[in-house]
């Protein structure tokens, strides 16, 4: 599990695109705070024209310099707007990661149900090829009729067609797990590991403190901050710039020079940004609205992973303690009847069949858990075991 989860890490392509995301919002921090560039005009005049000024004895040559000043504190708070983007980014990323995670954790866990489910497929068949020709020796030796026979090679097919799905199935999750690392296919055969070892599934209440570490959840300050920092950037935008020109003329006729020197401001009799400062308002006061909706949500998701958790536990335990050991028994005994002639093989089949679904359960249980254990953690950020250990410390005092 560990190496598949640092694979993913390391490999998963929507990660990595969430990654170039916090490059990109650091080169808009960079952009942010540059300053606007200067102009240089040249200008010609009095020339080219007629009489007197038909050539370029009595022109006027300028050249100025313009630099546009912003005033309102313009480029301090749009500077602090594209580092406050840069931090929700960083939560976005870590929203991601925690995704990729508990992603890569159910494909792992999924791979491992398929290869049980092929292990305990195979076993069936197995089984039930050796039925088949303890039943068709019987019927050659005439101690039972064909019709048994028939029903046991019924059955073997049936085993050996679930065998050939399962194998369909254990190709499907070994593809899926490997997609979380962003290979197009699988270069392993099976992975290593145990579905059972569920740990003691922690009360409800003492999980929903640490949805606060939620991305999701966390990210809200700096939500609320960079609103409040995109406010003060459309307010400054009232006022307006102011643009400084400096130059030089020449004046052919005379050969002589003067300097030139100006200032422009625009008029804000029309355009004073009231839409843009009335946008950034609305955002900034819907944001605790959606605050609370991101933790309703995020409840709401802790909920249903939670119910998923706690009824496939008691179903595991309950196939673990009670079904399988009264199904083994049950499979033990009628198979000893048959073999002594008490049971027919009906009986035999009907045993077999209830202990292979019982085992099949248990498989498709402590998946359902591990998988719903997954989506728990991925929420709460931290294992199960991490979450239960206040608990086993106030056992021990």
């Amino acid at each position: 599990m560990r190496q598949a989860l640092t694979a993913a890490l390391l490999g998963n392509p929507n990660l990595s695109a969430a990654s170039w995301d916090i490059r990109a919002a650091e080169a808009r921090a960079l952009q942010a705070g540059l300053l606007p560039n200067p102009e240089l005009e040249a200008e010609a005049e009095e020339m080219a024209g007629g009489g007197e000024r038909s050539g370029v004895d009595a022109a006027e040559v300028s050249l100025v310099l313009s630099q546009p000043i912003e005033l309102g504190g313009k480029r301090a708070k749009r500077v602090r707007t594209a580092r406050l983007e840069g931090q929700l980014v960083g939560w976005d990323y870590k929203a991601e990661r925690r995704g990729v995670l508990a992603a890569t954790a159910k494909a792992f866990v999924g791979l491992l149900a398929a290869q049980e489910r092929v292990r305990l497929t195979g076993e069936l068949v197995r089984l039930s090829e050796h039925t088949y020709q303890n039943v068709t020796e019987k019927v050659r030796a005439g101690k039972v009729s064909k019709v048994e026979g028939d029903k046991a090679q019924v059955e073997l097919a049936m085993s050996r067609i679930e065998l050939v799905r399962a194998q369909h199935e254990l190709t499907s999750r070994r593809a899926e797990l490997a997609a979380t690392w962003g290979s197009r296919s699988a270069t392993f055969d099976r992975v290593m590991g145990q579905l059972d070892g569920a740990v003691h599934v922690p009360p409800f209440e003492q999980l929903i403190p640490l949805l606060t570490s939620h991305p999701r959840a966390a990210r809200w300050p700096a939500e609320v901050e960079h609103r409040e920092a995109k406010l003060a950037q459309e307010r400054a935008a009232r006022v307006q710039d102011i643009t400084l020109s400096a130059g030089v003329q020449h004046f052919n006729e005379d050969d002589g020079h003067a300097f030139i020197v100006g200032i422009g401001v625009p008029l804000p009799l029309f355009d004073r940004n009231q839409g843009g400062i009335r946008e950034a308002e609305t955002e900034l006061a819907k944001a605790h609205d959606e605050r609370r909706a991101a933790q309703v949500e995020l409840r709401s998701e802790l909920v249903e992973a939670y119910e998923r958790l706690t009824t496939a536990h008691a179903e595991a335990t309950a196939l673990k303690q009670e079904v399988l050991p009264a199904a083994q028994a049950a499979f033990d005994a009628a198979g000893e009847g048959y073999r002594q002639g008490k049971f027919g093989y009906l009986d035999v089949l009907d045993a077999q069949r209830t202990l292979f679904e019982a085992r099949q359960k248990l498989i498709d249980a402590l998946a359902a858990y591990h998988e719903a254990s997954a989506d728990v953690e991925g929420l709460i950020g931290q294992s199960l075991e991490s979450a239960t250990s206040p608990v086993k410390q106030e056992t021990n005092q």
